[in-house]
């Protein structure tokens, strides 16, 4: 997915508030936006939004020498999905299609995306808990339900710290036995990492890899020779939240995508309203 005109306010919105995360120096704040400008001037459109996103961040890690910007607030978000995964899992139990609810609440948990809004709280999640339940959804389950049926392995692409708490919920209705789950090589934004990944007890339920990248998303390109091959070698692939989607939707690959479209970019892209809870199929699939 190309990067849109629309998407540069973005980035300097949270340019503005990554660099605050770190540091309280206004020079330095200054400085950091400047630069941005300046590369707006000149970026390369046909980038996807989170190469852009990527090269913005190691910029701030360079300047102020904090590596993992958001530690704190992906600690926070870890211990919050932990309190709620008693209730969560419950609910679930007493579905009558336990996958259905499984995948609507992984969807709600891609709400904790502190790249899209910096000022996400409790009240947000609990609110897309409470629209997982009651609003339709746009997609392919039943297309989903049989392609995790036929699949001998299954990788799973995860997104943001808090939010795999939540995909606990989805991963353990996949048969986990066959599932690999992938987090960031390295921090990025409230991306999820190795460490989230123990923090969720994911270690101890499924094996964890990483993708050896920091972009806020899968650019193959940059990813290690181990995850490429894990990646090559899946029967199926399921990517959560919409990075991986700006990074993956066109590889010519069986990916299912789940995310909430929470941009008008991404929503426009797709040809859903903001706010759709989505499942979508890249055109790879078969």
């Amino acid at each position: 997915m190309k990067t849109a005109l629309d998407c540069i306010p973005c980035f300097l919105r949270q340019t503005l508030e990554a660099v605050r995360v770190v540091s309280p120096d206004p020079a330095v704040h200054e400085k950091i936006l400047r630069e941005v400008l300046r590369w707006t001037a000149e970026m390369n459109l046909n980038e996807s939004p989170p190469a852009v996103a990527q090269r913005i961040h190691r910029r701030i890690r360079e300047l102020t020498g904090v590596t993992d910007p958001y530690r704190a607030a992906k600690d926070h978000w870890n211990q919050t999905a932990l309190r709620l995964l008693p209730d969560l899992e419950a609910m679930v139990k007493d579905a009558a299609d336990p996958l259905a609810m499984a995948v609507r609440l992984a969807i709600a948990g891609n709400i904790i995306d502190l790249g899209v809004n910096g000022s996400v709280t409790e009240a947000d999640l609990h609110r897309a808990i409470r629209q997982a339940l009651d609003e339709p959804f746009t997609g392919e389950l039943e297309a989903f339900r049989t392609a995790v049926a036929r699949a001998g392995n299954i990788l799973y692409l995860a997104d943001n710290a808090g939010e795999i708490v939540f995909d606990r919920l989805l991963i353990q209705q996949l048969a986990p036995a066959r599932i690999t789950v992938a987090v960031r090589g390295a921090p990025i934004l409230n991306d999820a990492t190795r460490d989230d990944a123990r923090a969720a007890g994911l270690d101890q339920l499924f094996p964890i890899i990483d993708n050896g990248s920091d972009a806020p998303g899968m650019i193959l390109k940059e990813c290690s020779a181990e995850f490429r091959q894990r990646f090559d070698s899946a029967d199926l692939i399921v990517a959560k939240g919409q990075g991986n989607f700006e990074t993956l939707n066109d590889e010519p690959r069986d990916i299912f995508f789940l995310f909430k479209a929470k941009c008008s970019v991404v929503a426009r892209h797709v040809g859903v309203p903001v706010g759709t809870q989505v499942i979508q199929r890249t055109r790879g699939g078969q």
